[in-house]
């Protein structure tokens, strides 16, 4: 298994941080979140003065052998479909990434079809799909040690091209039983209260997608640790989202968290390690029901609530602008006693 060497921020800067914050020409805590922030960027980066250079967003894909028992609304073949849809500008999350200035990468981690190389997905296809966890686990150890080195390989090759700041979407129809599963094992939570509708369901498709979940957590015989739930409940695409995760913690890069599924990715990295957290801002509350109760567990306070559930990393990069905010006030706005302005509080 890969190893990653995070460590928490040196807290010595903080001291330092706040004093600049504080005199700058403004009341003490008056733009709210944009401080908090602007804190968190610091110690990441260890500056007073931080900087977000060539925002990055990588979407890995792959798809799921429990979508055979029908736990989606979507039929799988959406999942190679909109895969090449990333790749030819036409999705949400091109746009978005477009206006706000992201570079996108769209990875094959295990999807059960063969893309044209001149489409430019990036290959890293471990099998075409998982199993189907109903019945074994969705993959061997093997296979989860080689998504998690794929997923930091990813990363490595961004931050070489001077990328600090990354985000990270899916794509797999199947990922949000995945995820619900994830989420039970990991908080200890009944399953019941870790299943939401996916693409759609109605409350009949929910009792019947809960039904099947349970089931295969019934099933399951192992003994619970981190690496060995991913790998038997995980997607191909989680893992390497995982694996993406810690890489660009042990970087020193800000991560951008979206919505369920990659929140359940970062929960993962952070029973593995959980200095992870320090470096994750979490962008946004996803319209899937289940998110709030999930970030709870985490005690994460979203930057958005835009009642998407979309998946592809939207909502994190809909954030961005509010990171951005935080690094300009830092590196922008004048002290007191720079502008000759008389403290007025």
């Amino acid at each position: 298994m890969k190893t990653f060497h995070i460590t928490k921020p040196d807290e010595a800067i903080r001291e330092q941080l706040l004093h600049k914050i504080n005199n700058l020409t403004k009341p003490i805590g008056s733009l709210g979140r944009l401080e908090e922030l602007a804190v968190q960027i610091g110690l990441i980066q260890q500056t007073d003065t931080p900087a977000l250079k060539r925002p990055n967003h990588i979407i890995f894909a792959a798809d799921h052998g429990i979508a055979a028992e029908g736990v989606s609304l979507s039929p799988q073949a959406v999942t190679w479909q909109q895969t090449e849809n990333f790749m030819k500008g036409g999705a949400a999350i091109n746009f978005l990434c477009r206006q706000h200035g992201f570079e996108l990468h769209v990875v094959d981690a295990g999807v059960d079809y063969n893309f044209s190389p001149h489409l430019g997905i990036i290959d890293k296809k471990v099998r075409c799909g998982t199993h189907n966890y109903l019945y074994q686990a969705a993959m061997t150890e093997r296979e989860c040690k080689r998504c998690l080195a794929s997923g930091a390989e990813v990363v490595r090759d961004v931050s070489a091209g001077g990328c600090n700041i990354v985000s990270f979407g899916e794509m797999g129809i199947g990922n949000t039983s995945s995820s619900s599963l994830w989420m039970s094992c990991f908080t200890g939570l009944p399953l019941e209260r870790c299943v939401g509708a996916g693409t759609g369901l109605d409350s009949a498709g929910v009792s019947r997608k809960y039904n099947i979940l349970r089931e295969a957590q019934n099933r399951y015989r192992g003994k619970g640790a981190t690496t060995d739930v991913m790998r038997y409940f995980g997607g191909l695409e989680m893992v390497m989202a995982v694996g993406g995760i810690l890489q660009a913690a042990e970087l020193g890069m800000i991560i951008l968290i979206d919505g369920f599924i990659m929140t359940n990715c970062l929960l993962a990295a952070a029973r593995l390690y959980p200095h992870v957290l320090s470096y994750a801002i979490f962008g946004h509350e996803s319209g899937e029901s289940v998110h709030r109760l999930l970030l709870e567990h985490l005690r994460a306070v979203p930057l958005l609530h835009l009642g998407m559930r979309l998946g592809e990393g939207a909502g994190a990069v809909c954030a961005f602008p509010i990171v951005d905010s935080a690094v300009r006030m830092m590196n922008e706005m004048d002290s007191f006693q720079r502008a000759e302005v008389t403290k007025y509080f």
